[in-house]
């Protein structure tokens, strides 16, 4: 596929450099000039013969050396370049870019241009100082707005690979002051980043508030509610807590079981427990999931017996199967179960779990990537807030 892929871009490429070659010899000849490069001609022929051989590196190469370094022939050169870089021969694409900079007499937009290649070409390669600095530049030349901001995106994504949120956010915010909307989700992370790194030194305040700038760029942004709730557990404000958690349910629904765990301990702690078995009741009508349903069977069991909730989890599984509820159904069988009937059970509870621990609880939307633990960016596809709770027999 990627192969096809290539193939199919030499080939745009050959046909935009005919043109230009067509388009340069009927130029001359209506000045009247009869000079014709014959050097520039047969590369371009060879070109187009290494190309219908499937030789896609050998085409590159002579297309390079067929075309001119001008302002019109740039975007070719350019193209050429990105080939590379697609390719994974970044040493090249930096030669190309390397070789258009030290041309004599390029517009100054165009140096630009190319630098912002060049940047991208460290970035590929890991030279991330080098990518920043090149990066920095453009932007201080006070280039053209799309420019400017292609090298702003560039960075905000340099910036996240280095872990730099604060410098992230500070040039997401320049783009979504100039309209770029599409950022607010990736910028409410780094406020998380930021509020992640504040806690372990319980900087509480300054990681609050972090978290509510989250929310304003991103109201939907669970993971800033999750984190104002452990901050103001960390205060012991219990019903602050319980206001951050419960907004879970109508931020992502899907995040419920997140909060859940939270939930009963502040409950607990103000000596509420009748209120979270009632949110875990409207839970159950509007968002039901395993977590919930689990939470659910264990207050039961708490305050009616482990039948109780045996039965309780019973009836539940039957429009709700999962693995999850199945393995804590065997379990509360096997505390008061048969002695017989326990040995059958223990046989098949190790079964059950062994299958537990094989499934992933959470998937990437986007590249399908699995994994036991939530990830707010997909390690895979590097998206921020597109890894899910599983669903179904094998999650919630």
């Amino acid at each position: 596929m990627a192969s096809d892929l290539l193939l199919l871009l030499a080939l745009v490429l050959a046909l935009a450099i005919g043109w230009w070659l067509g388009r340069r010899e009927t130029k001359r000849s209506s000045q009247g000039s009869t000079f014709s490069d014959p050097k520039l001609n047969r590369a371009y022929f060879q070109g187009l013969n290494h190309l219908l051989n499937e030789r896609t590196d050998e085409a590159i190469e002579s297309f390079i050396q067929a075309l001119e370094i001008n302002s019109d022939t740039l975007p070719a050169h350019l193209s050429l370049a990105r080939l590379l870089r697609s390719k994974g021969e970044v040493e090249r694409a930096i030669g190309v870019h390397q070789t258009l900079l030290a041309r004599p007499g390029l517009a100054h937009q165009d140096f630009l241009q190319i630098q912002l290649a060049l940047a991208r070409d460290y970035d590929a390669i890991g030279l991330l100082d080098r990518a920043e600095n090149l990066l920095l530049e453009i932007i201080r030349d006070n280039p053209g707005r799309e420019l400017r901001q292609d090298a702003q995106s560039l960075l905000v994504k340099l910036y996240e690979k280095e872990g730099e949120w604060q410098k992230a956010l500070e040039q997401a915010r320049r783009l979504i002051a100039e309209g770029d909307q599409a950022l607010r989700v990736a910028a409410a992370h780094y406020c998380c980043e930021i509020a992640d790194g504040l806690l372990p030194r319980q900087r509480l305040r300054e990681a609050a508030a972090c978290a509510r700038d989250a929310l304003a760029l991103d109201p939907a942004a669970v993971r800033a509610s999750l984190l104002i709730a452990r901050v103001a557990m960390e205060q012991e404000r219990w019903p602050a807590a319980i206001q951050a958690l419960k907004r879970v349910r109508e931020q992502e629904p899907i995040f419920i079981s997140e909060s859940v765990e939270l939930l009963r301990r502040c409950y607990q702690r103000l000596g509420d427990l009748q209120q979270y078995e009632n949110y875990l009741d409207q839970c159950m009508v509007r968002s039901p999931s395993t977590t919930v349903m689990l939470a659910r069977a264990e207050r039961v069991q708490e305050r009616n017996g482990v039948v109780a909730a045996g039965r309780y989890l019973s009836d539940e599984l039957k429009s709700r199967p999962s693995i999850r509820g199945l393995n804590r159904l065997i379990d509360l069988y096997l505390e008061y179960g048969s002695p017989s009937a326990r040995e059958s059970l223990t046989v098949l509870r190790g079964l059950t779990g062994q299958l537990e621990q094989s499934k992933a609880r959470y998937q990437c939307v986007q590249c399908g990537y699995v994994a036991r633990t939530l990830h707010w960016q997909c390690p895979s596809c590097r998206r921020w807030n597109v890894i899910r709770p599983v669903q179904g027999l094998e999650g919630e």
